[in-house]
C-alpha cells in the first residue's frame, strides 16, 4: 500500500509532456506591453473636442445637415474600424 506513495521517475499521464521542467522560475516581473499601441488620453480628448465642436456647429446653423452628417459618417467610421485595423496590424495581414 506505501508503495503507491512512493515517488517515481516518471511523470504522470496528466502532466504537459512538452512543459518546461527547469528549476529556474519565470520572471513574473517583466514590464509588459500591448502589441500595438493604444489610444493615448490626448487622442480621446481630441475626438470628444471634435465631437463637441461638431454638434455645437450644427446647433449654431454654421455648418448645414448634410456636412454634418458627413462629418458624423467619418468620426463613426473611424470608430467602427479601429479594432479591425488594430487588429489587421498585428496578424500582419494590413
Amino acid at each position: 500500500m506505501l508503495a503507491a506513495c512512493a515517488s517515481s521517475s516518471e511523470a504522470p499521464a496528466t502532466v504537459n509532456a512538452g512543459a518546461n521542467r527547469a528549476a529556474v522560475y519565470p520572471d513574473i516581473t517583466a514590464v509588459v506591453t500591448a502589441e500595438t499601441q493604444q489610444m493615448s488620453d490626448e487622442e480621446a480628448a481630441d475626438y470628444g473636442a471634435r465631437l463637441t465642436a461638431l454638434s455645437h456647429r450644427r446647433k449654431s446653423g454654421a455648418i448645414s445637415e448634410a456636412e454634418y452628417r458627413r462629418q458624423l459618417a467619418e468620426l463613426q467610421a473611424l470608430r467602427d474600424n479601429h479594432g479591425k485595423a488594430a487588429l489587421a496590424e498585428i496578424e500582419g495581414t494590413k
